[in-house]
């Protein structure tokens, strides 16, 4: 079965035997838990509209491995053309959702991961690749949600992993076997974690010599024994416990972090595809990044897209919409999610074949994507905030528009233009939720944050801008070298 239904991957989750941690208390049932349910339910639109038929260029595509039909957020790279339609579906699905719908890092590390190995391959003639391979067939085959496991709790960030105080701050090897090893560690804001079937660990950093035991890529299911979900505090998120939908604003939909924590769990060897390959851990960390720097030209500019619609339907209801302030901020939020949806497909379209055949986006402008996610969000909720006015934090909540005794006040003086009270609560209580983070991770935050902080960016900027040459057609054109010469 190539393509499970939102159902049957629903349905799949309660099959795993996942160690689960929630406000201190073990969860057994996290499917239908209420906090927990919103994020599943996000990662269950990925698999909807691999079955709706205008998604199906989009949503799917056919297996360069198996020749099967598949879900796009299982397949590689093979044309700037995959990675375009990878960047206008997640635009639909942030749209859909309005919210993380979690499945792009695993696409993203899977990538990254597949061109890397052929490289370790060549020069060491080992044989990761062949075992990646084998192990991305069964994810295609059984379309199975990978979460891509990429940052560690680093403990003392001025210290090499080898070097820590603690040296289960970087996911490690403690032990290798005849057959396979057992590695160590945490792995920190993982996104999907729990929602997923399938975890692909990767180094979070350029290792060096004597970071042997740290440079290490392996895959294990995610209900593998030693593996422990601490699950991430939302903004408000105990309101998922109370009676009714409004107060939640975005009640079908959220996002999931978690500490992932592996507590001496083991791999076989067919699932390793690093194991002190130092040199190769920073083109697995940089061709992650770019891939899923690039991801956000695509996710942030759909839930901005829906934050405008809450923001343009709330200046109706207020009866402003039409006045030039008004419009001209509109403008701008509008101008802001299409600079940064441009970005994301810059990236695509000047990406580049790989030695192992996939595509990698464009380094530079992947980054500055996600340099400007870092700022245009905040701009867009800063704008939606005011625009939506006051009453987007000062509220009463659902009890009180359902109260026999003071519901006829809340009805009375919460209604606006054209609209009722519910109407405009119910909108203003999904700016909120978008807007302070109880979809969770919060738009801004995540955007700030999410695939690397903006030094991170700058860092990766710098490194492929090629001062060199800008600093070359400089000099031509101001005569301190040899102009170009017309008549050649």
């Amino acid at each position: 079965m190539a393509l499970k239904t939102a159902q049957e991957y629903i349905d799949s989750l309660r099959t795993l035997k996942s160690d689960v941690w929630l406000f201190g208390e073990k969860i057994d049932n996290f499917v239908d838990h209420p906090i927990i349910r919103p994020s599943i339910n996000a990662i269950a639109m990925t698999y909807k509209i691999a079955h709706e038929p205008e998604w199906q260029d989009l949503a799917t595509t056919t297996s360069n491995l198996t020749g099967e039909k598949i879900n796009r957020f299982s397949a590689l790279f093979m044309s700037c053309d995959d990675m375009v339609k990878k960047v206008k579906m997640q635009r639909m699905l942030g749209q859909r959702t309005g919210c993380c719908f979690q499945r792009c890092v695993g696409m993203d590390a899977i990538n990254a991961v597949y061109s890397t190995t052929f490289e370790i391959d060549e020069k060491h003639g080992t044989k990761y690749h062949e075992r990646f391979k084998e192990w991305l067939k069964y994810i295609q085959q059984n379309d199975l949600c990978v979460q891509g496991a990429m940052t560690d709790v680093k403990g003392d960030r001025g210290v090499r992993p080898h070097l820590q105080e603690d040296p289960d701050m970087f996911v490690h090897v403690v032990e290798k076997r005849d057959d396979g090893i057992v590695i160590r560690g945490a792995k920190a804001h993982q996104t999907g974690s729990v929602n997923s079937h399938e975890m692909l660990i990767m180094p979070t950093l350029t290792m060096r010599e004597g970071d042997e035991d740290y440079a290490v890529c392996c895959a294990l299911p995610s209900d593998s024994p030693g593996v422990h979900f601490i699950y991430g505090r939302q903004s408000c998120d105990k309101r998922k416990l109370e009676e009714g939908d409004i107060d939640v604003g975005n009640f079908l939909f959220g996002g999931q972090e978690a500490l992932t924590v592996l507590d001496d769990v083991f791999v076989p060897w067919d699932r390793v595809f690093m194991c002190g390959e130092v040199e190769f851990s920073n083109p697995v960390v940089e061709r992650f990044a770019g891939n899923h720097r690039q991801s956000y030209g695509g996710c942030k500019p759909g839930i901005g897209d829906v934050l405008i619609g809450a923001t343009v339907a709330m200046t109706e209801y207020n009866g402003v919409a039409k006045a030039s302030h008004v419009r001209d901020k509109v403008a701008e939020m509008n101008h802001l999610v299409e600079t940064l949806h441009a970005c994301g497909l810059a990236a695509c379209t000047q990406g580049e074949k790989t030695k192992a055949g996939n595509y990698q986006p464009d380094i530079l402008m992947a980054n500055v994507c996600k340099m400007n996610v870092t700022r245009y969000p905040y701009e867009l909720c800063r704008l939606s905030e005011d625009l939506a006015g006051g009453a987007l934090v000062t509220i009463p909540s659902e009890a009180d528009l359902r109260s026999p005794e003071i519901g006829k006040y809340v009805s009375k003086y919460f209604k606006a233009k054209d609209v009722g009270a519910e109407e405009r609560l119910r909108m203003l209580a999904l700016i909120n939720s978008m807007t302070f983070g109880l979809t969770a991770p919060s738009y801004r935050t995540e955007s700030m944050h999410g695939a690397g902080s903006p030094q991170a960016m700058k860092v990766m900027i710098e490194r492929q801008s090629n001062l060199d040459e800008k600093k070359k057609a400089a000099r031509k054109l101001a005569g301190i070298d040899e102009r170009e010469n017309l008549a050649d």
